[in-house]
């Protein structure tokens, strides 16, 4: 069978190893005889899943006890308003950094729980740039930033430096590189670009925010209820948080953190320097914030676009095409994308432009 080189936005690639003893688990769970879908969450098997999940998280973020980590259903969009109903109060304000669909998205969602204010954003150019420079206020409850922009193709390099609790929706880029964990006070993401499958977001929050909002909470919005219960006050999404803590095994394995991102450097520089390099493509951000997960790119010449596409396609290249917010071509190449599907890539622009420059 040819190989499918796949740059789907999300859900994203994973390992291969990963997806076989996925498949397994569905078939034979932990030498139980039974599939990891039908047992017990309560199981002690399932148990010590969840306890490496979460214990896997705080090893590769280099945190201590300080800090809990908990998978929850709902989607990263979910967390647009567990964040603010957690962390927000009646008299203060939360202060937000607008650079895309998914910022505006926790904008919207943090406006409803309370006072919150957009201290910054690229909108004015089509979230093409990340925002530099701003003023970080000092008396807001919290500061929330979108560290990839997954629609866009723009990646903060560096994070603001802060006196009240950083939160930080890393969705797209989450152990993509090297950050220093302890920085923030809440980091979530959906797990299903770098970490797993659809179904599971990973939230790790610093405990001492927590309980200060005055307010009565809903148990299943409440991280304090979520934590209490080790991630499982409910059925928590067993497969995908299996899955994920395969991946991170993975991950764990291969190297770590330094390793993948290199990798991921690798891949970036190589992409990048092509579209750079040829007459045919042009990119859709400034340089330096491009992102190393989200590639954008646009013909030159929007007229050859089905002859463009009949190459890659040709080329068992799949899930390329940009979104429809930006148009053109998107490439994402997550922590599990190989090299060889990069330069896979590569090839066919060098042949697209020796072909029809």
């Amino acid at each position: 069978m040819a190989k499918v080189h796949n740059f789907s936005a999300g859900p994203g690639i994973l390992p291969p190893d990963v997806l076989k003893q996925a498949a397994e688990a569905c078939i034979n769970f932990d030498n139980m005889n039974l599939s990891l879908l039908e047992i017990s969450h309560r199981s002690k098997n399932y148990v010590k899943v969840m306890d490496e999940a979460r214990a896997l998280i705080k090893e590769l973020f280099e945190v201590g006890d300080e800090y809990e980590v908990m998978y929850l259903g709902g989607g990263a969009s979910t967390q647009f308003a567990m964040v603010p109903y957690n962390l927000l109060t009646d008299s203060g304000y939360a202060a937000y950094v607008n650079t895309g669909v998914w910022a505006s998205k926790a904008i919207k969602e943090a406006k409803i729980v309370g006072n919150t204010k957009v201290i910054a954003s690229s909108e004015d150019k089509n979230f093409t740039y990340i925002p530099k420079g701003y003023e970080v206020p000092k008396d807001a409850d919290y500061l929330h930033v979108t560290s990839n922009n997954t629609i866009y193709g723009t990646q903060m390099k560096s994070f603001p430096k802060c006196d009240i609790p950083l939160v930080c929706d890393m969705s797209s880029d989450l152990f993509s590189r090297k950050v220093n964990a302890k920085d923030f006070s809440l980091i979530y993401a959906g797990a299903q670009k770098n970490i797993g499958p659809a179904g599971s977001t990973m939230v790790m929050v610093k405990k001492d925010i927590l309980g200060k909002t005055g307010r009565k909470m809903l148990s299943m919005l409440d991280y304090q209820v979520h934590i209490k219960g080790e991630s499982m006050y409910n059925t928590p999404p067993v497969f995908p948080v299996y899955v994920t803590m395969l991946t991170l095994r993975w991950l764990k394995a291969n190297g770590g953190i330094a390793w993948v991102e290199q990798l991921n450097q690798q891949k970036a520089d190589l992409l990048y320097g092509e579209i750079d390099r040829n007459s045919q493509f042009v990119g859709t951000v400034v340089k330096e914030d491009r992102s190393n997960m989200n590639v954008c790119f646009l013909l030159n010449s929007p007229e050859k676009g089905a002859e463009f596409d009949k190459l890659w396609k040709e080329a068992g290249i799949d899930g390329i095409v940009g979104h429809r917010d930006v148009g053109g071509y998107r490439a994402s190449i997550y922590n599990a994308m190989p090299l060889e599907s990069v330069q896979a890539l590569v090839d066919v622009m060098k042949a697209f432009e020796q072909k029809f420059a």
